[in-house]
């Protein structure tokens, strides 16, 4: 059975609660809106239960935005593998060194998660037509996701985005805008031309679903590891719906008493330099981030400048005990090598940036030897193996 009950505001301001069965993307206040459960009465769910499930994110199904009756619109995303990087973890003293393998979803990365929640939802929303900024994954993976829901759907993408993510885009029948800027220019126009039209808006946070699909990451790095948190996730961030979502998950899991309520893994988000919104506003000790001007990077995942669920981030960053970390492209790349060389995982720059990040927390005492590691790889090499070559 379902435990979805209801929308709530992520501040919270005071909001009712709403009903996910009416279309709602952003609170009154302007805040994300949360899908939220009846924790009480799912502490009757079993873990159990999940033996002979499907290997998807929908076997968590019952604390998924999904009504009973309804079916998810799957492609069979989620449940990646969680590898035991133990030669990677060799060169770094570390014993327990994991990848968490997001490369292996459909369209290539974690973003096949949210869209399929969001789309899901839309498609019982009764949405016609899908649309969204992205730098490259995210419209790839709505784009697939609609052509599986049979909805069209519109892409707004920077012009100078990587020639792979354009193509794919069009490959799955979208309609695809090249945008002169950044992806918050494409968010603009985005939002304009969708107002006009009536189209379903699936931008990070700006619907309260594509969470839910990204939350599923925490719910499988439980059951991977034995119903026992991790010591550090490091997590490349971008629009940070992945960390925000995990971290929703960490206080639904302990709820439902799936893990007994304990150090929760430290968050680090890992940014690039010259685009590092989130690193900035944490070094300073504020509650949200200024848009960082200027940004550029070769993760095309990580040029977002200003994310509209920074203050979620940054909680649960603060509140894990966790760090913010910038890296260079050139280091970046050197991560990605160093996790093909070694443990024959795909990984895309983001991927590598994570691996830097480690080494940086490590070489300062940070990471201890003995801890638990949990390094995300977002997306997949291929549709960036023009860096290599850099």
């Amino acid at each position: 059975m379902s435990f979805f009950s209801h929308l709530e505001c992520s501040v919270p301001c005071g909001a009712p609660a709403l009903d996910p069965r009416q279309r709602h993307h952003l609170c009154s206040c302007g805040a994300p809106l949360l899908a939220r459960y009846d924790l009480d009465q799912a502490r009757a769910w079993r873990r159990e239960s999940l033996a002979g499930r499907e290997p998807n994110m929908w076997r968590y199904r019952e604390l998924m935005p999904l009504f009973d009756g309804e079916e998810p619109v799957t492609l069979g995303e989620g449940f990646t593998p969680l590898f035991h990087a133990r030669a990677l973890g060799a060169t770094l003293g570390l014993d327990r060194l994991f990848i968490k393998d997001e490369s292996l979803n459909p369209t290539n990365s974690f973003k096949a998660r949210g869209q399929s929640a969001a789309i899901t939802r839309a498609r019982y929303l009764g949405a016609t037509t899908i649309s969204l900024p992205t730098a490259g994954n995210a419209g790839n993976a709505a784009a697939a996701y609609s052509s599986a829901a049979g909805l069209a759907c519109e892409v707004f993408i920077p012009k100078d985005a990587k020639r792979p993510f354009i193509d794919e885009c069009r490959l799955y029948g979208a309609n695809v805008t090249l945008v002169d800027g950044l992806i918050t220019d494409a968010g603009r126009m985005a939002a304009e031309q969708g107002a006009a039209h009536g189209w379903y808006d699936v931008s990070t946070l700006k619907e309260p679903y594509r969470i839910e699909g990204k939350k599923t990451m925490a719910y499988e790095l439980a059951e991977q590891m034995g119903w026992q948190w991790p010591d550090w996730i490091v997590y490349p961030t971008g629009g940070g719906t992945g960390m925000v979502g995990m971290w929703k998950a960490f206080d639904e899991i302990e709820r439902i008493g799936w893990v007994k309520p304990a150090t929760r893994p430290r968050m680090v988000s890992v940014q690039a330099e010259n685009c590092a919104p989130i690193v900035r506003a944490f070094q300073k000790g504020t509650e949200k981030a200024d848009p960082w001007e200027g940004a550029s990077t070769l993760a095309d995942g990580l040029r977002v400048p200003r994310a509209i669920g920074d203050f979620l981030i940054l909680r649960a960053v603060r509140e894990s005990g966790g760090t913010a970390v910038a890296v260079s492209d050139a280091s970046m790349v050197e991560g990605m090598l160093a996790i093909g060389r070694h443990e024959g995982v795909s990984a895309a720059p983001e991927g590598g940036a994570a691996l830097v990040a480690i080494q940086r927390l490590v070489a300062d005492g940070s990471i201890k030897p003995q801890h638990s590691i949990v390094l995300f790889n977002t997306g997949g090499a291929l549709k960036y193996l023009d860096v290599l070559s850099h």
